[in-house]
């Protein structure tokens, strides 16, 4: 199976699960995905965030899945328990659709560390 075909098929069996689990089966985007993965780092999963902290969430996110491929390295926690990452290699120019497939390919990869897919 090609790299791509299989990125693809796992990709939309988590996005089948994560959506089954909290969007009452409506396909989750790639930004509500972020999103989960930036409360689920947070580790404070029962509470309302406010607009600003929504998009430091999916900051959160972008810096962890994008660890692993050498741009971002962890840091700290604040006192207030956030995580912050320290730019280690600025991202190359990459076209929109090469975002997505990076993306992706950072989302699947973590869920397949916490074992959510295979």
């Amino acid at each position: 199976m090609s790299r791509d075909t299989q990125l693809k098929e796992r990709w939309e069996k988590l996005v089948d699960i994560l959506s089954n689990q909290f969007s009452q089966g409506e396909d989750l985007d790639l930004d509500a995905i972020i999103y989960l993965i930036g409360v689920q780092e947070l580790g404070k999963v029962h509470r309302e965030f406010k607009k600003d902290e929504k998009l430091n969430l999916m900051h959160i996110a972008i810096c962890r899945l994008l660890e692993p491929y050498g741009f971002y390295e962890f840091d700290f926690f604040d006192a207030e328990g956030w995580p912050h990452y320290k730019v280690k290699e600025q991202l190359p120019a990459l076209k929109a659709g090469e975002q997505s497939v990076l993306m992706k390919e950072a989302i699947v990869n973590y869920f397949l560390e916490r074992k959510l897919i295979d």
